[in-house]
């Protein structure tokens, strides 16, 4: 397979200078990492048509990054190489999905003829059509959207799932990076074992230790009994860190010895407590410009960082507001007892422009107030109550612009009776309130006679609970 693309993971720079040169004079582009964190970095910019990595290596090894290609590149052959030729390890390479194995020291010959016959099987191994992953789907678990951008991110949730490989979601607060860590539980082999989550930033920090790792009696003050931290809490099952770039800097040493041993040991305690768990975290900042400021620790970003999934702003997938509008004003109709049934022109031009600072979380709340506060069965612009997003205007439409005075007269009078809209009817809502909802008594109290009172109600659809006794 001339000009096939080899990685080479060895954290001897002999091993892998050595083996780069052997596949270069076979005709084939052979790149190198001394690292398992830097051969995953690789595999996530470029595709690979077979992988060699050594199995002891200090960090990650060998074993860790073949689980991380299988998520990342499933159909990559992988080869792992060992000085430590044992049948227990070559067992569990081979169980991880290893195409061979193969142990040091070992001729040129030798390791040719391996990959050869991989690289070979690859070529001629057959696919049957499969449907893509997530092609077309309006949504995955509680996720919404049609996008390119989702069906990515719905194509590695389902990638992932089946593995324990940790997992680092990024995104804008807001955007559902919960739903996205409930939806990988939910669809892995742990879904029937505990589904942990923890916003860190809602704790002091030495509450956060004392949360995640736990604490023995009498190891501080008002440690009046042991307590089991969420570590051990989700023993068997997965562990959600929100917002781990808020935890400080010897937390996350802690956390990164809990994630190379699988061990916690609680404050105030001496002996280490085994644990299986699965993690995921999420952020909304940029880890790496942490990293780079001295504010997050690079080893523990490498740990986190095995496979990422990055959600997108709503405001880059503007595509995807007409299923989530009906899904959440199905939802709320639901929650409420409402009957509403569709949402008008003019309100969803308004939330079209809209800048969606809060993500799908604005708009959920958004449209939930909205069927709150709305007396119809559409829903209106002044049910939104958001303002219309003065760095994005309204589109002028060529055919609505006035041809003389008269016209921008009348144009002005129309601009003018759809600002005052919200108001007239916050008015008429909160004179109904006073007078417990009894149009008579409200008409009085606002100095008005009954019937422009009403008339003022029907031009404004407020019908739902108006009573007249």
């Amino acid at each position: 397979m001339t000009g096939a693309k080899v990685l080479v993971v060895d954290d001897e720079a002999v091993i892998t200078r050595g083996l780069c040169r052997i596949f270069e004079d076979m005709g084939y582009q052979a790149e190198a990492s001394e690292s398992g964190f830097g051969a995953i970095e690789k595999l996530q910019k470029s595709s690979f048509d077979i992988v060699i990595t050594d199995l002891k290596m200090p960090g990650m090894d060998g074993i860790e990054v073949l689980k991380a290609i299988k998520t990342l590149q499933p159909d990559v052959p992988v080869i792992i190489i060992t000085g430590y030729s044992t049948v227990d390890t070559a067992v569990e390479a081979m169980k991880n999905g290893a195409f061979d194995y193969i142990s040091k020291p070992f001729t040129p010959d030798q390791i040719i003829e391996i990959v050869e016959k991989a690289l070979e099987q690859q070529a001629v191994k057959v696919h049957k059509d499969q449907p893509v992953i997530g092609a077309g789907q309006i949504g995955f678990e509680n996720l919404i959207g049609r996008s390119e951008a989702m069906q990515k991110v719905y194509r590695r949730i389902k990638q992932v799932a089946p593995t324990d490989s940790t997992v680092l979601i990024t995104g804008q607060s807001g955007t559902g990076k919960e739903l996205v860590a409930k939806a990988i539980h939910k669809n892995s082999l742990r879904c029937n074992k505990p589904f942990v989550a923890v916003d860190c930033t809602s704790l002091v920090e030495t509450l956060l230790e004392s949360e995640l790792f736990g604490h023995v009696k009498g190891s501080f003050t008002g440690a009046i009994q042991n307590k089991i931290g969420l570590f051990k809490v989700a023993d068997g099952g997965t562990l959600f860190l929100d917002e781990i770039s808020n935890i400080s800097m010897a937390t996350q040493g802690k956390l990164l010895r809990v994630l190379q041993e699988f061990k916690i040991t609680p404050i105030g305690g001496i002996k280490p407590i085994p644990i299986d768990i699965r993690l995921i975290a999420a952020t909304n900042k940029d880890l790496n410009i942490m990293v780079s400021e001295g504010k997050f620790r690079q080893d523990l970003f490498f740990r986190l960082n095995i496979i990422p999934i990055h959600l997108p702003p709503l405001v880059e997938r503007k595509g995807d507001l007409p299923l989530l509008i009906d899904y959440f004003l199905k939802k709320f109709s639901e929650e409420i007892g409402k009957d509403i049934r569709r949402i008008s022109p003019d309100a969803m031009s308004i939330l079209e422009r809209h800048p969606f600072p809060g993500n799908v979380r604005e708009l959920e709340n958004i449209i939930e107030r909205a069927v709150v506060l709305t007396q119809s069965d559409t829903i209106q612009p002044e049910d939104l109550e958001i303002q219309p997003n003065a760095d994005n205007p309204p589109e002028i439409i060529t055919d609505s612009i006035p041809h003389n005075a008269e016209d921008l007269k009348e144009a002005k009078k129309q601009v003018r009776e759809k600002a005052i809209r919200p108001v007239e009817r916050a008015f008429l809502i909160q004179a109904l309130e006073r007078n417990n909802w009894n149009i008579t008594r409200a008409a009085r109290d606002v100095g008005m006679l009954r019937p422009n009172f009403q008339a003022l109600l029907k031009k404004h659809g407020i019908t739902t609970r108006v009573r007249t006794d």
